[in-house]
């Protein structure tokens, strides 16, 4: 195996269990190893302290285990037995209302890389380093094995999130199975899931409690889900008694499948209009009608680069969103961007707020769900901020 040398100091991370070596931080390499090979990691005085997949770029190894072990098919199954247990443990893997879910969340499951949905029968893989996608195969024969009885069917949906100067040429498909039946269920609501074209993993299991702490407080308001992609927040909306709910996405497939899963559980009804259009140029045209808007964009920064960009798209959207609603309404924003902090955040919401010149209150600071754990050592996993607000 492969042997990566730290400069003198710069173990100290790693002593504290963080999952990422940084191409700075490395002193040498004995040999040549290919991007997503197994390497050991030495402190500069030669003693091990982690192993992990290499690769090309910034982070330079992703940590798999700070033991001397193999990976290897038993490893892949152990871990993926932990976090199933952890699921069962929180109730998400044996809930009679929803079978959709997420098994492994990346560095919050000591996977750094790898991401598992589950919906109904079906699990989707999707890799994030060079790393898991050679090991695809045998992650899904393990996670077959742990879930036996539980999945029928494993598509691999990584062709839009490995790094494109691997050379990998990922395509998309299954490695087991191959239902055309893409219809999960989340809290008694049914969607479909697009695992083949969508987004992410085809929907975003991550809003799921911030769906249902909408429910609550939809009933008899006007509601703008803005960047529905497919709806989510339109549909719980409805359940929850809103009179009238308006989906606005720039993709026309997505709108598409919004009125296909409004249309799943509530056929016919008139309460729900969509329309494929800007975000800012719809904001811009729109009256004042709404008393609870939904502002849930894509993340406006993928890397620190574009973080300056994206407060500054995060200030006009939200500034925009206080300008229009309703005197008593409700505002959900959200960032899921990785390098825009809590703080950062919650200063563009407050400066977008000054700005409108209305009286605002917090009434629910919002993040990701227990099933998209944070390892306590890798506290940039806390992707998923929001803020649910009162507009006087």
């Amino acid at each position: 195996m492969y042997k990566v040398y730290l400069k003198p100091g710069k173990e100290e991370s790693l002593k504290r269990f963080h999952p990422w070596i940084f191409s700075g931080a490395i002193s040498r390499i004995d040999g040549e190893p290919e991007e997503g090979e197994v390497v050991e990691v030495y402190t500069a005085q030669k003693e091990f302290i982690a192993e992990g997949h290499f690769q090309i770029g910034s982070i330079a190894v992703r940590v798999l285990s700070f033991e001397q072990e193999p990976i290897d098919y038993d490893f892949w199954k152990r871990r993926l037995v932990i976090a199933y247990q952890m699921r069962q443990c929180i109730g998400v893997a044996s809930n009679p209302t929803s079978d959709t879910y997420r098994l492994v969340h990346g560095e919050g499951d000591n996977l750094p890389g790898l991401v598992i949905d589950i919906y109904a029968k079906t699990a989707v893989i999707q890799a994030h380093s060079a790393g898991m996608h050679l090991e695809r195969m045998n992650i899904a024969e393990a996670l077959s094995e742990v879930m036996e009885g539980k999945i029928e069917n494993i598509y691999y949906k990584s062709e839009t999130t490995l790094p494109f100067k691997a050379d990998l040429f990922p395509e998309n498909g299954f490695l087991k199975g191959g239902s055309n039946d893409n219809i999960a269920q989340e809290n008694g609501l049914k969607f479909h899931v697009d695992w083949l074209k969508g987004q992410k993993t085809g929907f975003f299991v991550d809003q799921r409690e911030n769906r249902a702490l909408l429910e609550r407080y939809a009933r008899n308001r006007s509601v703008l889900n803005m960047f529905c992609y497919t709806g989510g927040f339109s549909f719980y909306a409805m359940r929850g008694g809103a009179k009238l709910v308006h989906s606005v996405d720039s993709s026309a497939k997505a709108i598409e499948l919004t009125k296909q899963n409004v249309e799943l559980n509530f056929p016919g009804d008139p309460r729900h209009e969509a329309f494929a259009e800007d975000a800012f140029k719809y904001l811009d045209r729109m009256g004042n009608q709404y008393d609870l808007i939904i502002l849930d964009p894509p993340a406006f920064a993928k890397h620190k680069d574009a973080l300056r960009n994206a407060l500054q798209g995060y200030r006009k959207l939200n500034a925009k969103a206080f300008e229009k609603i309703k005197p008593g309404g409700l505002l959900f924003t959200f960032s899921c961007s990785q390098v825009v902090t809590k703080d950062n955040f919650r200063t563009t919401v407050f400066t977008a707020a000054a700005m409108s010149g209305r009286k605002v209150r917090i009434l629910h600071q919002l993040t990701q769900p227990a099933d998209h754990p944070i390892n306590i050592y890798h506290p940039e996993g806390e992707y998923l901020k929001g803020l649910v607000l009162y507009v006087e």
